[in-house]
């Protein structure tokens, strides 16, 4: 089984971490363990959660996390900066950027059609954070940018969201409803208004209405959002790029995790980094069995229940051993990372140099242990 670490090599080398996996792994904690030793090593580096919980402020000893970078003060050589995603304001920035009047941006962020576009439709989250990621490339103040993502089904949406928004723009129905708009088209118009209507009577008048008037502010944003698009997949197949699966030892997310794998192998993209998190702890050398057997041995005695729980811990042990060979022959990542269940959820500076001493091989995590603890 594989138990070293090592992922100093991509803090160091790398410009854009995107950290993956199924929920409740860790995801969060590991993306900012990754910001942190870069910041050690003298980098600047910024880390955006798309969690709400609030986990990585409270890891970094903050109340909260604004939209836009917050530097975290340390004694640290390099820069830690970190930002929480809110997907409705960067949306709304977003169309103040390609409005081409001041005009237009107001009347796409106040129509009721946009509004419920930027909180409820599927997979926006996603989109909004490679958004941001671009937003951050662009500006060129970090060394390092580490992405913490959505739940793996979710990230699949992650990877295909900007090629997901041109479609939209590209789709049948979105250049009907802009028909209308467009000069010399009066025959169009009138089928037009003819199915519209036939629509209101279905999901109402002020449903189509709104969606229809967003539409047509929205004419002329087009190649801007694209360009984008095409921009922001050009960003995540970067050399500079790589991604970094957090998984924990169960079944069902070594499957996952496995079938993410695929997935960007499938668009050209090969998983750099492997984190295994909260694997159990294997006492002694011996197999489960016999350690039942000397529980029978001893059944009765004060030992008994301790050797049925020393052969439990073996079994389980040997179970998360199999599932992270299964796991690095799927992946096939350049690094892994192997992190033992801790003995308390990371909630603090603290907490996160123990991720690192099992994160980094080079002995990093000393010195980030070192530094949590002035």
């Amino acid at each position: 089984m594989v138990t070293g670490g090592g992922l100093g090599d991509l803090v160091r080398s790398r410009s854009v971490l995107v950290c993956c996996g199924p929920g409740g792994v860790g995801k969060t904690t590991v993306a900012g363990v990754l910001a942190l030793e870069a910041a050690r090593q003298g980098r600047r580096a910024v880390v955006m959660t798309v969690d709400p919980a609030k986990r990585l402020a409270d890891a970094l000893g903050l109340q909260n996390l604004p939209n836009w970078p917050h530097r975290v003060n340390g004694p640290w050589p390099g820069e830690l900066w970190a930002l929480m995603l809110d997907t409705r304001a960067t949306f709304d920035n977003l169309i103040t950027k390609y409005s081409r009047r001041p005009s237009q941006a107001q009347a796409i962020l106040d129509n009721r059609f946009y509004r419920n576009l930027a909180e409820g439709l599927s997979g926006i989250q996603e989109y909004m954070a490679i958004e941001k990621l671009f937003e951050l490339n662009d500006e060129k103040r970090f060394d390092l940018i580490v992405i913490d993502t959505p739940p793996t089904r979710n990230a699949l949406d992650f990877l295909d969201a900007p090629r997901r928004l041109t479609g939209f723009i590209d789709n049948k129905f979105y250049k009907f409803l802009m028909a209308p708009t467009r000069p010399g088209l009066r025959a169009i118009n009138i089928a037009t208004a003819a199915i519209l209507r036939t629509i209101s009577k279905v999901v109402g008048s002020e449903v189509v209405s709104d969606a229809v008037t967003f539409f047509q502010a929205f004419e002329g944003m087009e190649e801007g959002f694209r360009d984008r698009s095409h921009r922001m997949r050009g960003l995540l197949a970067d050399s500079g790029t790589a991604f970094v699966l957090v998984a924990s030892p169960r079944r069902d997310a070594v499957r996952e995790v496995g079938f993410f794998a695929d997935r960007l192998r499938q668009s050209g993209i090969l998983v750099k980094g492997l984190v295994v998190n909260r694997t159990h702890p294997r006492f002694g050398t011996g197999l489960a069995e016999a350690d039942r057997e000397r529980a029978l041995t001893l059944a009765g005695t004060p030992l008994g229940p301790l050797y049925e729980n020393l052969a439990d811990f073996s079994q389980m042990a040997a179970a998360e051993g199999s599932h992270i060979d299964s796991l690095v022959a799927k992946v096939r990542a350049q690094s892994t990372a192997v992190v033992p269940e801790l003995s308390s959820d990371v909630h603090d500076l603290d907490g996160m140099a123990q991720v690192a001493r099992y994160l980094f091989a080079d002995g990093a995590a000393g010195e980030v242990e070192a530094a949590a603890a002035v």
